[in-house]
């Protein structure tokens, strides 16, 4: 796991440590020394730890003229003992919703496991950026946390979306291909 990175290619464009709106402004990282794990396996020094001990973060993109910003997760997503969606919620979220984000595409590709408690933190998510015609995405889940998120209706305020080809293309591309394909699906109900 220590080989796998947050998605760099965007970094000439925009890095969540020199943006004085991210949560993460002013974090420093070193290179050479792996001190964060999920489960006793190290993880790349380039994830940020936001309070949770399974599931990790890079914020690789955040506009806030367009109002969206770009997340990849890493490691297990466990509501069920971690609480990790409050600590999402309460520590990253809300400060971005805070920011003017109302528009938040994850990356769930490095999501290994998904555990669900109540949905009431996402709930909340939904509720908070609903006056903005906001939306929750989550692309590339692999299939057996797409179904537990599905089976604990978390469904009912994320939506899940196959988009294997976002790297290929600019952050602001991405957006707008996900916002028409959400303006679709919203206006079909």
């Amino acid at each position: 796991m220590h080989t796998i990175e947050p998605y760099y290619n965007w970094r000439h464009l925009y890095s969540a440590e020199d943006d004085e709106r991210s949560p993460f402004y002013g974090r420093t990282y070193d290179e050479f020394n792996f001190t964060q794990t999920i489960y006793n396996y190290y993880i790349h020094p380039q994830w940020d730890d936001f309070g949770s001990r399974t599931l990790y973060l890079k914020i690789i993109f955040a506009d806030y003229d367009q109002h969206f910003a770009v997340i990849e997760l890493i490691g297990e997503w466990n509501d069920a003992i971690e609480n990790d969606i409050m600590t999402l919620k309460r520590d990253v979220i809300d400060k971005l919703i805070d920011e003017g984000i109302s528009r938040f595409i994850l990356s769930g590709e490095n999501v290994l496991n998904f555990h669900s408690s109540d949905s009431s933190y996402y709930e909340e998510w939904a509720e908070d950026i609903a006056s903005s015609d906001g939306w929750v995405v989550v692309l590339n889940m692999p299939e057996q946390s797409q179904y537990d998120f599905r089976r604990s209706r978390i469904t009912d305020y994320l939506h899940l979306l196959d988009f294997p080809v976002w790297r290929t293309v600019q952050p602001q591309h991405l957006f707008t291909a996900i916002d028409n394909l959400m303006l679709r699906r919203l206006n079909n109900g």
